[in-house]
């Protein structure tokens, strides 16, 4: 069984990170990505895997626009299931050429290696784009959100937070993201990383670092090579706090 996943992983696998990742600053009405993914992953669980990816940006006019990022997990041994996750961003962004342009979001999620049943976040944000020019593209954002997340168990690795399947808390956000083209652009450099500490409860915390290439193959195709880390510090008890993600494959898109 491991060997055939594998076989689907490398004829059919595709980058699930943000490479080439939609920017909502560009001047195109529609952009959008599909991707079919193969997963080599430590941490909570060590297996591969397959994900499905599929991005939209919509952008009437440089006054507003809407994008929504959604991928998906799923992954089973012998039977029993060992990934069923889900992740769906979603934007809306006002005077997306500006220097400074506010935004609204939405998130929506569900983790199995995280026993996270059911999250979401929601609020309103700012973002600086610090450098745009052709092939270099740097930002910073801030947010606060309200969040909500239905836990798989009611035992943490804080025992202050025990005896509930629901944390609720407001959390700060901040973000950079960056893209870079390199080698008179036959090769792409990206990277994001967050931080959403709670303003309630100090312990309550995670961050994210995600980094990788992408090098064009072909017209609208791409070989791509991806690594995300997170840390999480309230999990449900006997859920590591880390996990580190690789993901190698290609990706067709309809944006340069």
């Amino acid at each position: 069984m491991q060997r055939v996943i594998w076989l689907l992983c490398c004829l059919c696998g595709a980058s699930t990170g943000l490479f080439g990742q939609i920017n909502e600053s560009d001047t195109l009405l529609l952009q959008y990505r599909a991707a079919l993914t193969g997963n080599a992953q430590t941490g909570n669980l060590k297996a591969l895997a397959l994900i499905g990816r599929l991005d939209i940006s919509v952008a009437p006019s440089g006054r507003w626009a809407f994008k929504t990022q959604n991928a998906s997990r799923y992954q089973a041994f012998f039977g029993q299931k060992a990934d069923n996750d889900f992740l769906s961003q979603n934007f809306v962004y006002v005077g997306q050429q500006r220097v400074l342009y506010p935004f609204a979001m939405v998130f929506l999620s569900g983790n199995f290696r995280r026993k996270i049943d059911f999250r979401w976040f929601a609020g309103p944000g700012i973002t600086w784009q610090v450098l745009r020019r052709p092939g270099q593209l740097i930002k910073l954002s801030l947010s606060g959100v309200y969040e909500s997340t239905r836990f798989a168990g009611e035992a943490y690795n804080r025992p202050s937070y025990n005896g509930s399947r629901w944390i609720d808390t407001w959390r700060a956000t901040a973000r950079i993201f960056g893209q870079h083209r390199l080698l008179q652009q036959r090769l792409r450099l990206y990277y994001e990383a967050y931080l959403q500490p709670s303003v309630e409860q100090s312990d309550n915390f995670r961050w994210l670092a995600d980094w990788g290439l992408e090098m064009p193959v072909w017209k609208g195709i791409s070989f791509n090579t991806h690594f995300t880390y997170t840390h999480e510090n309230i999990v449900v008890e006997s859920v590591k706090q880390n996990d580190l993600i690789f993901t190698f494959g290609i990706a067709v898109r309809n944006f340069k």
